[in-house]
């Protein structure tokens, strides 16, 4: 038994019916409960086989999360020394500066990579946890009910879809209006219609763009400036980034720049094992989204275009550029604000599929797509489970007339 558990039993009478701190209880059980296996067992005969619950989901999601926090940590470090190795610059300012100088900046050092990139993920992810968990403690007194494991999905997988260097102010508006407004407000864990984190970093997108896009906020180093392979394929195809010295395999282990956590395809598909052999994750989703993606990509390389150059972009470089990987494993696959039914999920996904490959495509002004494409997939999830029913509905009928 934890410490805190034993704190937790002492100091339970106090948050009984009625008591002044029972609303938070459910915080601190949360902590305890994410590495050890929870006292409560089922009294009477158990009706329920399944031993996957809301909170062993939760978790289970977080530590599929860690390959892409551990390639956070590396690359964002390594992109940050290489850069300052080609300016010239020997140090950084302020307290990270008085923390990195003992270790040094150089790309080839593992240790000074991973160290140098956390000083970014920290700062990030602490934000997002404290006010985040303020509004879910808000809300969570306001209706009467505990605070669960939901948040702690939310609010890794929006850290790891923002930029490094993003202004910790934004941070804290991204997340409140993505938990306020994306989720509390229909409801809470459970009932939001649209993915929180997405919601959220959309809100900055849209909001602030100049600190969600363009060459200058990939890369945690000021004064350093450079397009992200996507961009670059936007621009001149794959030819355009092999020129400026980019290679396949450095897309998919993720050695380039990008947000915090999308850019290692690896990272994401070792994830994505997991998910699916816990039973968290839908294959039907991720088969579904890829499945999209690879068809409407080699229609378009069959149609081809002699004016824009993302038509002959080959489907594979689809896969490992920009949040594709990521958003087709950790963000589709949300079991709330995805479709509930097998062959909706299917159909869920290659819609997601086949929109980011039309956002990237046809509209060179935004050559991401995936977080617009989930979005719209997530409206249109419930409409999809409707007309999956209705069918299952009549099929039976003319079966049975």
């Amino acid at each position: 038994m934890s410490r805190l558990r034993r704190y937790l039993d002492y100091v339970q009478p106090h948050f009984e019916r009625g008591g002044r701190f029972e609303k938070y209880y459910g915080l601190f059980e949360m902590v305890d409960t994410f590495l050890y296996t929870p006292p409560d067992v089922t009294k009477g005969t158990t009706h329920v086989r399944d031993g996957l619950d809301l909170k062993r989901t939760m978790t289970y999601v977080v530590i599929a999360t860690a390959f892409c926090v551990l390639m956070a940590w590396y690359n964002t470090g390594y992109q940050a020394n290489a850069a300052m190795a080609g300016l010239g610059v020997e140090s950084v300012p302020g307290w990270r500066g008085a923390i990195l100088d003992w270790f040094g900046y150089n790309p080839g050092n593992p240790i000074a990579c991973m160290l140098h990139g956390a000083l970014y993920f920290f700062p990030v992810y602490v934000v997002t946890l404290a006010v985040g968990g303020i509004w879910e403690v808000i809300f969570a007194q306001v209706r009467g009910h505990e605070i669960n494991e939901g948040f702690l999905v939310t609010s890794m997988l929006y850290a790891l879809i923002l930029p490094p260097d993003i202004p910790l102010w934004q941070v804290a508006l991204g997340i409140s209006f993505g938990v306020v407004i994306g989720k509390e407000v229909f409801g809470g864990t459970g009932k939001n219609f649209l993915n929180p984190a997405l919601t959220g970093r959309a809100f900055l997108f849209f909001a602030y763009p100049a600190s969600m896009s363009g060459d200058s906020v990939w890369t945690a180093v000021d004064g350093f400036s450079g397009a992200t392979p996507l961009s670059l394929a936007a621009n001149g195809g794959v030819d355009a980034i092999k020129d400026a010295g980019i290679g396949w395999m450095q897309t998919f282990f993720g050695t380039i720049q990008g947000s915090l956590g999308e850019t290692s395809t690896l990272a994401c598909l070792l994830g994505a094992a997991f998910l699916i052999y816990t039973g968290v994750a839908s294959y039907r989703i991720i088969f579904g989204v890829f499945a999209g993606m690879v068809a409407t990509v080699l229609l378009f390389n069959i149609v081809g275009s002699d004016t824009n150059p993302m038509f002959s972009l080959p489907w594979y470089w689809h896969l490992t550029l920009g949040g594709f990987a990521f958003g087709m494993v950790y963000m589709a696959t949300d079991p709330v604000s995805a479709a509930m039914t097998d062959t909706g999920r299917w159909i869920f996904g290659a819609l997601i599929g086949v929109m980011v490959v039309l956002i990237r495509v046809v509209n060179p002004a935004f050559p991401e797509g995936m977080m617009l494409a989930i979005l719209f997939a997530n409206i249109f999830a419930p409409l999809i489970d409707y007309f999956v029913i209705q069918a299952n509905i009549r099929r039976r009928a003319r079966r049975h007339a």
